[in-house]
C-alpha cells in the first residue's frame, strides 16, 4: 500500500466516524426539540456537530495531500 493509499484509507475511517457523529447529533437534536433549546441535549448536539465538522475537515485535508514517491 502506498502512502497516498494509506492516507486515503485513514480519511475513509474518519468519514465513518463523522457519519456516526452526524447520526448522534440528529438524535440529540430530536431530544433537544422535546426538552428545549437550553437543555443539555442542545448543548451536546452543538459539541457533537463541531466535532463532526472537524473530522470532515481532517478527511478533506488527508485526501488533498500529495506525497512524493
Amino acid at each position: 500500500m502506498s502512502r497516498d493509499e494509506a492516507l486515503a484509507e485513514l480519511a475513509g475511517e474518519i468519514d465513518v466516524l463523522a457519519e456516526r457523529l452526524a447520526d448522534r447529533a440528529l438524535d440529540l437534536l430530536r431530544a433537544a426539540m422535546e426538552s428545549g433549546p437550553k437543555g443539555p441535549e442542545a448543548t451536546a448536539e452543538r459539541v457533537v456537530t463541531r466535532a463532526r465538522r472537524s473530522l470532515d475537515k481532517a478527511s478533506t485535508l488527508l485526501r488533498g495531500v500529495d506525497l512524493p514517491e
